[in-house]
């Protein structure tokens, strides 16, 4: 174990590169947030050097006050913005990508959480850009049928929601309205609802997890189908968010993604800098919609 005072030489991040410059310009002019820069991602520089971000809809402030999160929490003053959409699907177009994440905020304060304004989103991309393959990372829904629906029925390719951490340590790390079970439940609920999508999850490590708990949590997450599996490191945004207890060695990223293999995952994306919204299973996702096509 490495002091968290410290980081070790492993936790560098590269300048930014390439396109970064015309991606950001292109999210500022369409009035868009991306997660990238709301949660202060470490693989910013990386993603939009090569040309793609993962755009962050219903608003900057999220009525969750998970405990590792960046994102503004607090009450939305403003409903959903219904110009978003179309201004998504835009700016989505110009920058000539085939691949796409779409993540959210949540909206607890809204009747149907906002699923219904993430579902006009994807609708408004896969309209404007029909080729587009189309990943969601969506919140827990508190578990609701219904909304989990909308955002199925909508189409998109790959849906992803966040499992974050391992049993014992959830009500220290999330929201008091998340659960280890109920995140579950939403990924088993969309692979019963239509088994054709992939289901992607993502485990934060260094918040105190032991090895043993860890693969626990892949047998979880195997158990009810999730087909793609992250790990990445755990990184400290403000004296107000929890703690590293642990900078986790890339030999041990390496580990958990063989373990991840040998469990049946249909891909497993492991480091240091690797985020829940980061394009792990990217060229998976295109081969087997790909082959699906044919």
């Amino acid at each position: 174990m490495i002091s968290s005072r410290g980081k070790p030489e492993w936790l560098t991040i590269r300048p930014p590169a390439g396109d970064f410059s015309k991606i950001r310009e292109i999210v500022k002019s369409h009035d868009l947030n991306t997660v990238c820069e709301d949660a202060h991602c470490p693989n910013t520089s990386e993603c939009w050097s090569g040309g793609t971000a993962t755009f962050m809809v219903l608003g900057e402030y999220c009525t969750r006050g998970c405990r590792f999160c960046a994102v503004k929490s607090g009450y939305p003053k403003m409903p959903p913005d219904p110009k978003e959409p179309e201004n998504l699907a835009s700016a989505v177009s110009q920058m000539n990508l085939d691949y796409i994440v779409i993540t959210s905020v949540d909206r607890d304060d809204l009747a149907d959480q906002g699923a219904g304004h993430f579902a006009e989103c994807i609708r408004k991309v896969k309209e404007m850009s029909p080729e587009m393959i189309v990943e969601v990372l969506i919140p827990d829904f508190r578990g609701d049928d219904a909304c989990i629906k909308t955002v199925v029925d909508a189409g998109p390719e790959v849906i992803a929601h966040n499992i974050e951490t391992v049993e014992r340590l959830q009500q220290a790390v999330r929201d008091r309205r998340a659960n280890y079970k109920q995140s579950l439940l939403v990924l088993e609920t969309v692979k019963k609802m239509n088994p054709k999508i992939l289901t992607k999850s993502s485990i934060m490590l260094g918040l105190g997890e032991t090895e043993e708990e860890v693969v626990r949590t892949m047998k979880d997450l195997r158990a009810i189908g999730a087909d793609i599996i992250t790990f990445g490191q755990y990184l400290r945004s403000s004296d107000w968010h929890l703690e590293v207890k642990e900078y986790v060695k890339p030999e041990a990223f390496e580990s958990f993604k063989k373990i991840a293999e040998k469990m049946g995952f249909l891909y497993c994306a492991s480091g240091p800098f690797v985020r829940s919204s980061y394009r792990a299973g990217e060229l998976l996702a295109k081969s087997i919609i790909a082959s699906r096509k044919q």
